[in-house]
C-alpha cells in the first residue's frame, strides 16, 4: 500500500469512479476538481488504484475539518482508514473537526479520536 500526503496528482477523473464505489452519485467533473484542489487530500493506493482517501479543509491555522475518510468496500478492515487517520494527525497544522456517521463511531475512538461538540447541519434552500 502506498500512501501520499497531500497528493497533489488525485484529479476528478480518479476521485469520480472511486467515490462512486462508495457514495453513487451523478457527479460534476468540473466541481469536483475544484473541490479538490481546496482541501488538503491523504490517500491510499494498491499500485495504482486510489482504495482510500481522507480530505482536510482547513484555513492553516485556527481550524481544520475531515470532510470525508472513504475506503473501498472490499479494502475496508485493512487498517488503510486508521493509517489515513494517523498521517492526517501527524500532518495537520490544525487541531481537526469532523462528523461521524452513526455506527462508525467505534472505529474514530479505536483510534485516539475524542467525542467533542454535537454536530448540526444547515441545508440550503432551492434557489429557484
Amino acid at each position: 500500500m502506498e500512501y501520499k500526503v497531500d497528493d497533489q496528482i488525485l484529479n476528478a477523473a480518479v476521485f469520480i469512479p472511486f467515490v462512486n464505489r462508495i457514495w453513487p452519485g451523478d457527479y460534476d467533473v468540473e466541481k469536483t476538481q475544484a473541490a479538490l484542489s481546496k482541501t488538503w487530500n491523504i490517500t491510499a493506493y494498491d499500485d495504482k488504484l486510489l482504495v482510500g482517501c481522507l480530505r482536510i479543509l482547513s484555513d492553516g491555522y485556527y481550524f481544520g475539518t475531515i470532510t470525508e475518510i472513504l475506503v473501498l468496500p472490499e479494502y475496508q478492515k485493512q487498517g488503510i482508514g486508521s493509517k489515513l487517520l494517523q498521517l492526517a494527525r501527524e500532518s495537520t497544522p490544525t487541531m481537526l473537526y469532523f462528523g461521524a456517521q452513526p455506527g462508525v463511531e467505534e472505529f474514530y475512538e479505536k483510534n485516539g479520536c475524542q467525542r467533542g461538540l454535537q454536530s448540526y447541519t444547515i441545508t440550503r434552500k432551492d434557489r429557484d
